[in-house]
């Protein structure tokens, strides 16, 4: 395993809510994200989602109540709660969850798995 350089894989794309997996560890992937907007309303049943915020500032909606994250700030959604996550800037983020878990709840709707 190589060093990891958040900055330099966040560099090599552009497009918003297309993850893009930087390492793995114990079934779970270790991913980089742009985000700008609002993503989709959706929860995910077997498994909790991570985000830590690296730029910009972002908000987890869910139906009860609104979480604000600024750079350096992490927040765990649990498993099976509804959220949206919203971004009125870019937003840069670091996301963990296991291997496979579609990022929109759905494996239909979700972004494709790319490794970088």
């Amino acid at each position: 395993m190589d060093v990891v350089n958040l900055a330099a894989k966040l560099s090599t794309f552009a497009d918003h809510w297309q993850p893009r997996t930087v390492a793995e560890f114990n079934g779970q992937d270790v991913m980089v994200a742009k985000t700008h907007g609002e993503f989709v309303w959706h929860k995910h049943a077997d498994a909790d989602d991570f985000f830590l915020v690296l730029k910009g500032n972002l908000v987890i909606e869910m139906r009860d109540r609104s979480v604000s994250l600024g750079p350096g700030e992490l927040f765990v959604v649990p498993r099976g709660v509804e959220h949206r996550p919203v971004a009125r800037e870019e937003v840069h983020l670091l996301l963990i969850e296991p291997t496979g878990t579609p990022n929109t709840g759905d494996a239909a709707t979700a972004a494709v798995r790319r490794v970088i």
